[in-house]
C-alpha cells in the first residue's frame, strides 16, 4: 500500500519619387537657385554619356522682409477675390510666390494664416442675413452666399495649389483648403441655429408646396440641397431644426413612416405602398445606417434607453443590412466598455461585480431590445471573451477572490436563494476566461481558510459551487477541493472517536483537521513555542492517531491553528476568538505586564513579519486588546506591548483571527508562482505526449497542436523555451538534416 502523507492543523475550532537635385538657373521673382554643376564623360566616341549632377554648394536664402511682403501680396489678392474685386498681380506670379514659401519650409505658417483670412471673411457675412426676414429672399440669400463661397474658394485654392499638393496633402490631419472652407462655412454659417432652423424649414416648405401642387424655383431647391450635400448636412433630422439627437430622430423616421403607410390607406392606391415605403426607408435610414450610429449608439447603450433601442432594432430591421451593421456595432461597444473595466488596475477591487453588472445589462438589452437575436447573443459572448483575456490571469484571480468574498461566514448581503444566482451569474463570466488554472489555484486557497478558519456561510452554498465548476470543467478540476471536503467530514469522525478514547486532562478542548497534502495547498510550516499542555495534546493525539494509522507523517500547521480564549476585563468576561499566533502572544500577558517586539518574537518563535502582522492586528485594528507604545499604524523594533484592561466591546465573543483570511503579498506571489510552475508541466507533457504519438513534426504543426491541448494562453517565447529545455533533457532532438523538425527520442 503506498505510503499516504498528512498533514494537521491543531485548532480550538474549524477553520507604423524621383528627388529632383535642383532647377538649373531658376528664377523668380528675384530669387536665385545655385545648382551644382553637371557634367558629362564618356570613356570612348559612341558610348552612353553619364550625367552627374551634384549637391548644391550652399542653401538659397531669402531676402529680407520677403516672407511679410509675399505674403501681403498674396492676403491681398484672397481678399480681393473675397471681395469680387481685381486683383493687382499676375496669378502665375502669385502662384510661383506660394512656391518659393513652401521651398522654404513656410508651410505651416502659410496654411495658418490663409485659414485665418477665409475664417474671418466667413465669420463676417453672417450678420448680412438677418436683413432677409422673407423666406424666399433668406433661402435666394444662402444660396448667393454659397455660390459665392464655392467660386471663391476655387480661385484661392488654385493660388495655393503648390501648398495643397505638398504641406497639407503630406499632413492627413489637415483638411484640404477646399474641404477647409467647407468646414469654416458649415460652422460659421450652416451651424448659426436661426440660420440652421431658416434653411432647412425653408427647404421642406418649397417640398410641401411642390407636393401641393404649387410652382417653385427647383433650381434654387436643387441648388440649395447640393449645398447641404457637399456640407455633409444631415437633412432628414432636422425637420424641427438641426439639432435634433438620434433618439428624436429615430422617432421622426418612425413617425414619417406611419404617416406614409397611413396615406396609403387613405387616399393612395394599394400598389404604391411598398415602393413608397421602401424609398422612405431608404432615404430616411438605409443611407444614414453608420451614422446614425456613430453618432448615438454609445449614448443610447450608457444611458440604457431601453425604448430607443428597441425602436432603432425595429427601423433597422426593416433595412437590408441594418441588423448586421447594428451587429458590428454592439460588438465593438461590448469589447470598448468591457475593456475599461478590465484593463485598469485601479478598478480591481470593482472589476467583478462591474463586469457582473455590465453583463446583466447586455443581456436585458438583449432580451427585449434584439428581441433575443442569436447573432447578438454569440457576438455578445465573443466580444466579452475577448476584452476579458486581454488582461492574462488577473481576471481570473479575482473572480475566484470575489467568489470567496461571498462565500464567507457573516456575509448577510444575500438570501441563500439571492447567493444561489450569483454564483451562476459569476459561473457565466468564468467560463469567458482562459487562465482556469489560475482561478483553481486562487480558490483552493481561499477554500482551504473558510474550512479551516470557520468562516465559510454554508456548507451547502460551497458544494453548490463546486458541483457548478464540476459540470463546467469536469471532474478532474474538482478533485482536489472534493477531496478537501472529504478531509473535513472525516477529521469529524475521528474526533469524535478520539475524544470517546481518551481521557484529556487539562481544561483545554483540542479539534485537528487532518489535511491530505495532495489535496490542500502547500503550507510552508512554521515552529513556534507552544505552551507545554498544548504540547502535551498534541502527542496525544499523535498516539492516538498513528495508533490507528500506522506509516503515516502527520506535520502540525501552526498557520491554520486558531482558539477560542477565555479573558477578564475591568467590563467583564469576553471570549476572544483569535489565531494560534494571536493566542501564543496573549497569553504572555499572563506572565508578565510590559514585554518588547523582540521578547515576544524570542518567547513565541514566530517568524518577524507574521509576528508584527499579529502584533498589529491586536494592538491597531478594531479591536484593541493589548496598548502599543509609541501609538502608530505600524509596529517598529523597539515597540512596547501591554495589556489593555479597560478593553470594552458590546459583544460578548469578539472575532479577531479575521488576520487569517486575508491574504498577505506573499501568499498571493506564492500561488501566482505555483500555478506558473504547473504551466510548465502541463506543457512538457503536452509536447512529450504529441511527439510520442506523432514521432517526427515540424515546429509549426507542433506548436499548433500544443495550443489545442492546452488550456491556459501561452506566449510563443515560453513555448520556445520549454522546447528547448526537452531537446537538452533528451525527450527529443532537432533532425539532422532539417532542424525545423523535431524527432521524438524513445
Amino acid at each position: 500500500m503506498a505510503e499516504e502523507s498528512s498533514s494537521a492543523s491543531c485548532s480550538s475550532n474549524k477553520t507604423k519619387t524621383v528627388f529632383l537635385a535642383g532647377v538649373v538657373g531658376h528664377h523668380a521673382n528675384g530669387l536665385t537657385k545655385t545648382a551644382g554643376s553637371t557634367t558629362f564623360s564618356s570613356s570612348k566616341p559612341g558610348a552612353a554619356k553619364k550625367l552627374v549632377i551634384k549637391n548644391f554648394k550652399e542653401k538659397p536664402k531669402l531676402p529680407e522682409n520677403y516672407t511679410h511682403e509675399t505674403w501681403q501680396k498674396l492676403k491681398e489678392a484672397v481678399e480681393a477675390i473675397q471681395n469680387s474685386t481685381s486683383i493687382k498681380y499676375n496669378l502665375e506670379e502669385l502662384y510661383q510666390a506660394v512656391e518659393n514659401l513652401c521651398s522654404h519650409k513656410i508651410s505651416a505658417r502659410l496654411y495658418k494664416q490663409l485659414r485665418v483670412v477665409c475664417e474671418d471673411h466667413i465669420k463676417a457675412q453672417i450678420d448680412k442675413f438677418r436683413e432677409y426676414p422673407f423666406l424666399t429672399l433668406f433661402l435666394k440669400k444662402i444660396d448667393n452666399c454659397w455660390q459665392d463661397h464655392c467660386r471663391q474658394m476655387i480661385m484661392i485654392r488654385s493660388i495655393f495649389l503648390f501648398l495643397d499638393r505638398t504641406y497639407v496633402l503630406q499632413n492627413s490631419m489637415l483638411p484640404s483648403i477646399w474641404d477647409m472652407g467647407l468646414e469654416l462655412f458649415r460652422f460659421y454659417i450652416i451651424s448659426d441655429m436661426k440660420v440652421q432652423s431658416k434653411t432647412i424649414y425653408g427647404i421642406l416648405l418649397l417640398i410641401e408646396r411642390e407636393r401641393s401642387g404649387e410652382t417653385i424655383d427647383r433650381s434654387l431647391l436643387r441648388s440649395l440641397l447640393s449645398m447641404l450635400s457637399d456640407l455633409q448636412v444631415w437633412l432628414c433630422p432636422f425637420t424641427q431644426g438641426m439639432g435634433k439627437s438620434v433618439p428624436e430622430y429615430l422617432h421622426h423616421v418612425n413617425k414619417r413612416l406611419e404617416e406614409e403607410a397611413d396615406r396609403v390607406i387613405t387616399y393612395l392606391d394599394q400598389s404604391t405602398q411598398k415602393p413608397l415605403i421602401a424609398t422612405v426607408e431608404k432615404q430616411l435610414l438605409g443611407e444614414h445606417l453608420t451614422s446614425t450610429l456613430q453618432k448615438g449608439l454609445n449614448h443610447l447603450l450608457d444611458e440604457n434607453r431601453i425604448q430607443d433601442l428597441c425602436l432603432l432594432y425595429q427601423l433597422f430591421s426593416r433595412v437590408r443590412g441594418g441588423v448586421l451593421v447594428l451587429l458590428q456595432h454592439w460588438i465593438e461597444y461590448i469589447k470598448a466598455f468591457g475593456s475599461t473595466i478590465v484593463i485598469n488596475p485601479e478598478k480591481d477591487k470593482t472589476m467583478v461585480q462591474e463586469l457582473l453588472d455590465f453583463k446583466d445589462k447586455v443581456d436585458h438589452i438583449i432580451d427585449i431590445c434584439f428581441i433575443k437575436n442569436e447573432k447578438f447573443v454569440n457576438a455578445m459572448k465573443e466580444a466579452f471573451e475577448t476584452f476579458i483575456n486581454k488582461r492574462p490571469n488577473k481576471p481570473a484571480e479575482l473572480i475566484a477572490k470575489h467568489v470567496d468574498s461571498k462565500l464567507r461566514a457573516g456575509n448577510k448581503e444575500a438570501t441563500d436563494e439571492e447567493l444561489e444566482k450569483m454564483l451562476d451569474k459569476i459561473m457565466i463570466i468564468f467560463r469567458f476566461i482562459y487562465g482556469k488554472d489560475v482561478f483553481e489555484a486562487f480558490y483552493k486557497k481561499d477554500l482551504a481558510k473558510r474550512l479551516l478558519v470557520g468562516k465559510s456561510a454554508s456548507v451547502d452554498a460551497e458544494k453548490s459551487m463546486l458541483s457548478k465548476l464540476k459540470h463546467e470543467c469536469g471532474a478532474a478540476f474538482t478533485s482536489k477541493l472534493e477531496g478537501m471536503f472529504k478531509d473535513m467530514e472525516l477529521s469529524k469522525d475521528i474526533m469524535v472517536q478520539f475524544k470517546q478514547c481518551q481521557n484529556i486532562p487539562g481544561n483545554i478542548e483540542l479539534t485537528v483537521n487532518i489535511l491530505t497534502m495532495g489535496y490542500w495547498p502547500t503550507y510552508i510550516p512554521m515552529e513556534v513555542h507552544l505552551p507545554a499542555e498544548m504540547v502535551r495534546l498534541q502527542e496525544i493525539f499523535k498516539t492516538f492517531y498513528l495508533g490507528k494509522h500506522s506509516g503515516r507523517k502527520l506535520q502540525w500547521q501552526s498557520t491554520l491553528g486558531h482558539c477560542v480564549l477565555k479573558a477578564e476585563f475591568k467590563e467583564g468576561k469576553k471570549e476572544l476568538q483569535v489565531s494560534l499566533f494571536q493566542t501564543l502572544v496573549l497569553l504572555m500577558f499572563n506572565e508578565g505586564e510590559e514585554f518588547t517586539l523582540e521578547e515576544i518574537k524570542l518567547a513565541t518563535g514566530i517568524e518577524d513579519g507574521e509576528l508584527r502582522r499579529t502584533l498589529q492586528s491586536l494592538a491597531c485594528g478594531k479591536a484593541r486588546v493589548i496598548h502599543k507604545v509609541p501609538k502608530s499604524k505600524d509596529v517598529e523594533d523597539g515597540d512596547k506591548f501591554s495589556c489593555n484592561d479597560d478593553f470594552k466591546h458590546k459583544l460578548f465573543r469578539i472575532k479577531i483571527n479575521q488576520i487569517q483570511m486575508k491574504e498577505t503579498v506573499e501568499e498571493q506571489a506564492s500561488t501566482t508562482e505555483r500555478v506558473y510552475q504547473d504551466r510548465q508541466y502541463q506543457i512538457d507533457a503536452a509536447i512529450v505526449r504529441i511527439m510520442k504519438m506523432r514521432k517526427t513534426l515540424s515546429h509549426n504543426l507542433l506548436v499548433s497542436e500544443v495550443y489545442n491541448q492546452l488550456k491556459f494562453p501561452v506566449k510563443p517565447a515560453d513555448l520556445k523555451k520549454r522546447i528547448e529545455s526537452l531537446i537538452d533533457r533528451d525527450y527529443m532532438e532537432r533532425d539532422k538534416e532539417n532542424p525545423n523538425q523535431y524527432n521524438y527520442v524513445a
